[in-house]
Formats: C-alpha cells, sequence, structure tokens
C-alpha cells in the first residue's frame, strides 16, 4: 500500500503547487510578474487558519465540517487578493520596479504573520493548530471505512482544498481561452499598446490578473498548511518560490503547470518517504543524511529550469509598466 500512501500524498502537495502557479500564471499573463507568491500564500494560510482555530475554540465546524472549510477557503482567497492589490497599486498605478515591490511583500508578510498570530493567541505562540475535521473521511460522506488501493488512494488525504483545484483548473482553462475577458487578458501580457487600441483597459485587465492571483494563493496558501499537517508557522517553506518554477516549467499554460505541479510534488513526496523505500541508498556512512532527498524538489527545480529555461516563453510585456501616452 505504499504506492497508494505515496500517490495520495503526492496529490495532497501537488494541490497548492497548482493553485499558486496558476494564480502566477493569470498575473503575469496580463504583464505582472508575480514575485509577491510566497507573502500572499503565507497571509491567505494565516486569516483561514486562524478562523479555523476559533472555529474550533467556539464549538462549531464539527457539525458542517466541510461549509466552515469552505468558508476558511472564501476568507484566505479574499486576505490573498486584498495583499495582492498592494503590489498591483504599486506596479500598476506607481509603476514601480515589479520584482522589488513583490520582495518586499514577501519578506513583510511573515512578520505581519507573526504579529498578528501572536496578538491572536498570546506571546511566543507562533502555531496555528488547524482542528482535525477538516479532512474528507469515508464515514463523513456514508461509506464503509475500507483500506484496499483506491480508498487509499483518495481518502487518505481528501480535502476540500483537492477538489476545489480540480474545479478552478477546469475554470482557469475555460476563461484563459474560451472567454472574451481571457483572451483580453492574455492580449494584455502580449501586446498592451495594440490591446489599448481597440478600445480595452490594460490598466483593468492587469489588476484583474493581480486580483486572480492573489485569490489563487491565497487558497494555495490554506491549502499548503493543511498538506503539511503541522498547522500554521508563519512561512510556506518556499512554496511559493516552487510555484513560479511550476508556472515556468509548464510555460504559462494550465494543463502543462498541472503536469508539472504532480511531477515536482512526487519529488518532493520521494524525499520524504526516502527512509521506506527499498531501492533507494540510504547513505548511512554520511551525517545527517536525511537531508539529501529533503533537497531532492528543490535540486530537480533547478535542474529542470536549467534544461527548459530556452523553451519557455514568457508573455512578451511581462514586468513592462504600461504607459498609456507611451504608444
Amino acid at each position: 500500500m505504499i504506492i497508494a500512501d505515496i500517490l495520495s500524498a503526492t496529490i495532497l502537495f501537488a494541490v497548492p503547487l497548482l493553485l499558486v502557479a496558476l494564480g502566477g500564471m493569470f498575473s503575469e499573463r496580463s504583464g505582472i510578474v508575480n514575485i509577491a507568491l510566497e507573502g500572499i500564500m503565507i497571509i491567505g494560510a494565516l486569516c483561514g487558519c486562524l478562523f479555523l482555530r476559533y472555529t474550533e475554540d467556539m464549538g462549531f465546524g464539527a457539525d458542517a465540517p466541510q461549509l466552515y472549510m469552505l468558508i476558511a477557503m472564501v476568507i484566505s482567497a479574499v486576505a490573498g487578493m486584498l495583499f495582492s492589490m498592494l503590489l498591483a497599486f504599486a506596479s500598476i498605478r506607481l509603476k514601480a520596479d515589479q520584482v522589488i515591490g513583490g520582495t518586499a511583500l514577501n519578506m513583510m508578510a511573515p512578520a505581519l504573520a507573526v504579529i498578528v498570530t501572536w496578538a491572536a493567541q498570546g506571546q511566543a505562540q507562533t502555531t496555528i493548530l488547524i482542528p482535525k475535521w477538516i479532512r474528507i473521511t469515508q464515514e463523513s460522506l456514508g461509506f464503509a471505512t475500507g483500506t484496499d488501493f483506491l480508498s487509499r488512494l483518495v481518502f487518505k488525504s481528501l480535502y476540500l482544498t483537492t477538489l476545489a483545484a480540480i474545479v478552478l483548473l477546469v475554470w482557469a482553462v475555460i476563461f484563459l481561452y474560451r472567454t472574451k475577458t481571457g483572451l483580453r487578458l492574455r492580449a494584455c501580457g502580449e501586446h498592451p499598446q495594440a490591446a489599448d487600441s481597440v478600445g480595452i483597459n490594460v490598466y483593468r485587465m492587469r489588476y484583474m490578473g493581480v486580483a486572480l492571483s492573489g485569490l489563487l494563493g491565497g487558497v494555495g496558501g490554506l491549502a499548503y498548511t493543511i498538506a503539511a499537517g503541522s498547522g500554521f508557522q508563519s512561512n510556506v517553506a518556499g512554496y511559493g518560490f516552487l510555484a513560479l518554477a511550476v508556472m515556468i516549467f509548464g510555460n504559462w499554460k494550465p494543463l502543462n503547470i498541472l503536469g508539472a505541479s504532480l511531477f515536482f510534488a512526487l519529488f518532493k513526496i520521494i524525499g520524504s518517504y526516502a527512509g521506506t523505500l527499498p531501492f533507494l541508498p540510504k547513505f548511512e556512512s554520511i551525517k545527517s543524511s536525511e537531508y539529501i532527498y529533503l533537497m531532492l524538489p528543490y535540486i530537480v527545480t533547478m535542474v529542470v529550469l536549467i534544461l527548459t529555461s530556452k523553451k519557455s516563453r514568457a508573455p512578451k510585456a511581462e514586468g513592462i509598466p504600461y504607459d498609456k501616452g507611451g504608444r
């Protein structure tokens, strides 16, 4: 059953990568480089986890767990979207350097999260524990508990965030390629002057792109905290930057991003399960050898980006502030 456990955990950890990378895709497709995905994840996770914690403390949640989980996801999405508007305002209205603006938000988010966590729970109480009832189990759906391969694959790590990620992926494909607004968004990241010449409001489209990145990034932050399982600790372990690599490897396309998310998540899980996989070398003669496999997903990220960087095609106008009077 180890294969079922590995596949289940791979899907669980691929969900935050998928959500956050899709968010980054919308932002960059509109022409705004969003380096702030890490900070957006932290803020989204902070607000969603605080809601779940207070819900449990007040005795709610157990009676309708998925309803409260859905509310927590909405709160995370709104929090991430509002935080991303700081980047949008600086990049679109003030025409500030987008990379520097995103880096500043990444530096601010964990410090803000620590302050809010201490204010909510008391000084030095840095971990926000999340309730156990948020997991979707066979019993909660009225099914008999099973231990076969399919049951372990589906229900061992099933959360509402996983189902939401599937829905959002389908929506992203339809929105980006089959709607007028999606086509306009893509045009603003490729040829904003041409888009403006036919009456498209480039500024509005770019605000929308950054807002969508904040919405998805906030939900992705909550999904990562759930996947990690240790509660919110004012960081997301670099998952925002890993999502950027997934977005680039996926060439800014939703279905490619799905494949890249599963690919990177698989290596993360292999690193976590390395001690139980007999075909992997143990490095017993090396001190602290367990960290070798924990580095695996990040090493793979660097190697893949080196090998695929020449084939990646970013939106032509990303990172370039748009000046309406400069046509």
